[in-house]
C-alpha cells in the first residue's frame, strides 16, 4: 500500500526533507519534491532522496512556451525520476513537444522513461477563482478539457481533485493515472485547500496516488501520522475488490 502514497517535502532545507525521508522510508516509497525545496537546495536534493531507495514525483509544473518547456522535460528525466509534471494550460503543442523530448531522451540514456502527468486546475482554487480568471466553465467541464487534451498531448496522467477522478475516468477511461494533491484525513484541517478527501474517498473513487503533505510532516511524529493514511488507503473498498479480483489476496 505504501505504493499510493506520495508524501509531499514541502520544507526548506536538505536536512528537514533528508529527516522526513530517514524517517518514513520504511512505509512511503516516493516523495514529492517542489518549487520551494528545489529552489532551495538544486537537483542534488533529488539525488539524496534515490540514494534513499525511494522515488521522486518532481512538482515544478512546467508552463512556458513548447521548446523551453522540452528542454526543461529533457533535463527533468537526466535526474532519473519516477515522475513529474507540467501545466495543461501550457496546450497541447508544449505538451507534446515535453512527451516526445523524454521518451527520446530515456531511449538515448537507456532509462526508464519517468512518468509525465499535467495539472488541470490546482486543489486550492474553487469555481469563484476560475471565473476571476475569465474561465466560466465549471470546475468539472474545464478539468474533463484539460485531462482529454493531455490524454491526446502523449502524456501519462493528471494531477486532478477528488472531485474529478470519477468524471475523468468516465470519459477517459483506464490506464491514464490520475494522482489527487489536497488529501486530507479526516482527523487534518483542510489548511489552505477548497477541493478535498480523505484519502480513502480519494483511492476508492479510482485515484493511483494521493499526495499527503502537512498532515505528516507537521504532525509531532511523522511516521505514525503515514501509518496512520496507509491503513486508511488499504481498507479502500476498491483496492480490496481488485486485489479479490486478481486471485492474489494481497493489496
Amino acid at each position: 500500500m505504501s505504493g499510493k502514497l506520495i508524501v509531499a517535502l514541502d520544507v526548506d532545507t536538505r536536512e528537514k526533507a533528508l529527516g522526513l525521508v530517514d524517517k518514513l522510508k520504511q512505509d512511503v516509497k516516493i516523495f514529492k519534491i517542489g518549487s520551494e525545496l528545489f529552489t532551495s537546495c538544486g537537483p542534488s536534493i533529488v539525488e539524496d532522496v534515490k540514494l534513499r531507495n525511494c522515488g521522486v514525483f518532481l512538482d515544478l509544473k512546467f508552463h512556458d512556451i513548447p521548446n523551453t518547456v522540452a528542454k526543461a522535460a529533457i533535463a527533468a528525466t537526466r535526474l532519473g525520476l519516477f515522475m513529474f509534471n507540467v501545466h495543461a494550460l501550457g496546450g497541447q503543442e508544449m505538451m507534446k513537444k515535453a512527451a516526445k523530448g523524454v521518451i527520446e531522451e530515456a531511449k538515448k540514456l537507456k532509462i526508464d522513461k519517468p512518468k509525465v502527468i499535467a495539472v488541470t486546475i490546482l486543489t486550492s482554487m474553487d469555481e469563484n477563482n476560475l471565473k476571476k480568471i475569465g474561465v466560466d466553465d465549471n470546475m468539472e467541464k474545464q478539468v474533463l478539457r484539460l485531462a482529454r487534451l493531455a490524454k491526446d498531448s502523449g502524456l501519462d496522467g493528471v494531477v486532478a481533485s477528488a472531485s474529478e477522478i470519477n468524471p475523468i475516468r468516465k470519459n477517459i477511461g483506464k490506464g491514464f493515472l490520475i494522482v489527487t494533491p489536497g488529501v486530507r484525513p479526516s482527523w487534518a484541517k483542510a489548511d489552505d485547500q477548497k477541493r478535498i478527501a480523505t484519502p480513502k474517498e480519494a483511492i476508492d473513487n479510482g485515484a493511483d496516488f494521493v499526495v499527503v503533505g502537512r498532515p505528516i510532516i507537521e504532525a509531532p511524529d511523522p511516521a505514525i501520522a503515514a501509518r496512520k493514511i496507509l491503513e486508511e488507503i488499504a481498507s479502500s473498498s476498491r483496492l480490496r475488490r481488485d486485489s479479490s479480483n486478481d486471485g492474489h489476496g494481497k493489496l
